[in-house]
């Protein structure tokens, strides 16, 4: 995981959930809160992890953020990136 802390990356993730740019998170946000054992936080900072993921990967193969990645990561969720 990156050195930023989780918290560093839950602003950006309210933002992609309200922006009309990435629809993509609001669905994976929207289909982590049916589920009864998943709070609304919880699910923020499980796209928040996924984020970070992303950025991670990002910086550590000296590439441009990968959208589709990330997309899937969220696809994934629950289940977390490693």
């Amino acid at each position: 995981m990156p050195d930023l802390p989780l918290s560093d990356f839950l602003p950006a993730v309210e933002e992609q959930i309200a922006s009309p740019q990435t629809p993509f998170v609001k669905a994976a946000y929207d289909r982590l809160v049916q589920d009864p054992d998943i709070d609304p936080e919880e699910a923020r900072q499980m796209i928040a992890l996924c984020l970070a993921d992303e950025v991670e990967a990002m910086n550590s193969q000296d590439r441009p953020f990968d959208t589709a990645r990330y997309q899937t990561l969220l696809d994934l969720l629950p289940a977390l990136p490693e």
